[in-house]
């Protein structure tokens, strides 16, 4: 496994509780394991989280899951990037996904890839966001979009544009205990 401990430090710093861990499957085990005592799951639509095979597990718990629910007991989503220095960087075209991770469910876990981390800091995470998962999310839902047929943002004006709204943690907001779970696997885009 690679080193993580630098990332996790400055998460931790940051005020997350951050945990790395080897394959996607610790990781479920991870995220099953944050999900015992919730009622209901948020589910933010990420690639990554879908990758680990737990929505069918928590379904069979008889977990409430919904899509991209501020109400939730346990919100799951993913990050578009993350700095070694412990930055988050999520866009979304709603800004219903970001605004989860920020406020509302009593937690929010994190299952973010390898493929995510950048060493640069917060604008090449924005970049590696808008360059590796802006044109494959617009081809996953459909969208006309440049990016979705280049896979190069052309910082377009099309209604169907994903990339509206950019969210950067520079640290755990107050009243949303969060935990980051690293995964030394890619995952997602």
């Amino acid at each position: 496994m690679n080193d993580y401990s630098k990332t996790v430090a400055a998460l931790k710093r940051r005020g997350y509780e951050a945990t790395a861990v080897s394959t996607k499957e610790a990781a479920a085990a991870l995220v099953l394991q944050e999900a015992e005592s919730a009622q209901s799951v948020g589910w933010g639509g990420s690639e990554s989280v879908k990758a680990l095979g737990v929505r069918d597990a928590l379904a069979a718990a008889g977990k409430e899951i919904r899509d991209h629910q501020t109400t939730m007991d346990l919100f799951l989503l993913s990050a578009n990037a993350l700095t070694e220095d412990g930055v988050i960087v999520n866009i979304d075209g709603t800004g219903n996904r970001v605004a989860a991770s920020i406020y509302g469910p009593k937690r929010v876990v994190y299952v973010i890839g390898r493929n995510k981390l950048v060493a640069g800091g917060v604008w090449e995470a924005v970049n590696r966001a808008k360059r590796c998962a802006c044109g494959p999310n617009c081809r996953r839902l459909g969208k006309r979009t440049p990016c979705a047929e280049t896979n190069l943002c052309a910082d377009c004006d099309s209604p169907d544009r994903i990339c509206k709204v950019t969210a950067i943690f520079d640290r755990c907001p107050s009243r949303t205990p969060t935990r980051v779970i690293l995964v030394d696997e890619p995952l997602g885009y």
